[in-house]
């Protein structure tokens, strides 16, 4: 009798690299420090930037790191700008495959306009800590695809 071969299981995603920053002058890191562990908790390889990054900082960090995911937590309220400047960066020095995703006290009005600026996703207080990493499992996905 012919049985069909058994197929063995898709491999593990490798973990992902990940930069979590914090641009401009926020200097509230609690949240992003609970995101960052729990990124790690979850076997990803996290790189904290620390407070008061500049968006040309954030970058060459995570060309640096080869990360595939980009994390920006914004507090202050200048998410549009900071968002902006880390996208078209990345765009210009060759590293537009990497996902970005954006988190903090983000007005439901602006959501949109991140997503049409190319952000992956958008994170507002009080977000599923396993939800965060399922969405950062698939932007690194998407990312190696591209």
């Amino acid at each position: 009798m012919n049985m069909p071969a058994k197929q063995p299981p898709p491999p593990p995603q490798a973990p992902a690299r990940v930069v979590i920053a914090k641009p401009g002058l926020d200097g509230h890191d609690r949240g992003a420090k609970v995101i960052a562990r729990a990124l790690r908790d979850a076997g990803h390889e996290v790189i904290y930037t620390g407070l008061h990054q500049t968006p040309a900082q954030i970058v060459a960090t995570a060309i640096q790191e080869d990360a595939a995911v980009i994390g920006l937590s914004v507090l202050s309220g200048a998410h549009l700008t900071a968002t902006e400047d880390v996208i078209r960066l990345l765009a210009e020095q060759g590293a537009a495959e990497v996902r970005v995703i954006v988190g903090g006290i983000i007005p439901q009005a602006d959501i949109p306009v991140l997503h049409a600026m190319g952000v992956h996703a958008v994170f507002t207080p009080g977000a599923d800590l396993g939800s965060i990493i399922e969405t950062v499992r698939r932007a690194a996905a998407v990312g190696a695809a591209a």
